[in-house]
């Protein structure tokens, strides 16, 4: 993929971190750069190339940008943004009595990310994904790893899309139209795992989190998977069963977090509890 060569002098810095820093347009409010740092090629050449595979499947996503390069050689994704857009959460948080409607969405949705079939040849499986976070995480015993490891093997494989980080501050929608975004993690498998997130994200998170990450109270969000559920899964399986099914699932996200805080996470690992 050729990068689209364009000029800084024509955008504006308005935040950085990590991995880099991102910039608007001067005329045009719609448009966006994300600048990686000095050097990081790769990481915006994966990110878009992924990008467009999943827009190609007909996944309702923002259409991908340009890959581009500054005159100082530094690589980054130029893209428009999707104005007067709300996440899920963010719209329950602003207007809870519609709970039932906003987690209905983004439910159907779900639903319909989770009956796409992909080429296995194309993305990571999910467990391949695992595999790699569990051998690179430093905190659990060689035992603990050996069990892990034959829960994820013993998951009934589906060749089937994965979000990856699937929370409801990952769906956007403005009039009728919705997408799913942060799709960096996407990849193929069970949808067991890619649910999971979503429980984690209302049940098993402490209230803190919950406010400073999803603009709402813990009692709201916990509201917001009751009302999921059954739409999810349909009205014939207790939700309590589903709650102990997913519970193993969410507790695995504990790589995910030990991978981006490099530190245990016992309030996490306590989901792992039946199987450990």
């Amino acid at each position: 993929m050729d990068a689209i060569k364009i000029s800084l002098d024509d955008y504006v810095l308005f935040g950085g971190g990590a991995n880099g820093e991102s910039y608007d347009h001067k005329s045009d409010p719609t448009l966006m750069l994300k600048l990686y740092l000095p050097g990081k090629i790769q990481q915006p050449l994966d990110e878009m190339t992924l990008a467009r595979k999943v827009y190609d499947l007909g996944i309702p996503t923002p259409e991908p940008g340009d890959f581009v390069v500054t005159e100082d050689g530094r690589y980054g994704i130029r893209f428009r943004r999707i104005l007067g857009k709300k996440s899920y959460s963010r719209a329950t948080g602003d207007e809870p009595e519609k709970v039932q409607q906003f987690a209905s969405e983004f439910a159907e949705m779900c639903k319909q990310l989770h009956a796409v079939h992909i080429d296995p040849t194309q993305f990571e499986s999910v467990k391949d994904r695992y595999y790699r976070l569990l051998e690179q995480n430093p905190f659990f015993t060689p035992a603990q790893k050996d069990k892990l490891t034959k829960f994820i093997a013993d998951t009934p494989d589906e060749d089937t899309a994965i979000h990856g980080d699937l929370q409801y501050s990952n769906a956007i929608f403005v009039g009728d139209k919705r997408y799913f975004i942060d799709l960096g993690d996407f990849c193929w498998g069970n949808h067991i795992f890619d649910v999971a997130m979503v429980y984690l994200c209302c049940y098993l998170s402490d209230e803190n989190f919950i406010r400073e990450t999803f603009h709402m109270p813990k009692s709201l969000a916990m509201k917001f998977w009751d009302c999921f559920v059954p739409v999810y899964f349909g009205s014939g399986v207790p939700q309590k069963e589903i709650d102990e099914m997913l519970m193993p699932y969410a507790g695995l996200k504990t790589l995910i977090i030990e991978r981006e805080t490099n530190c245990p996470m016992p309030e996490f690992r306590a989901a792992l509890a039946s199987i450990l």
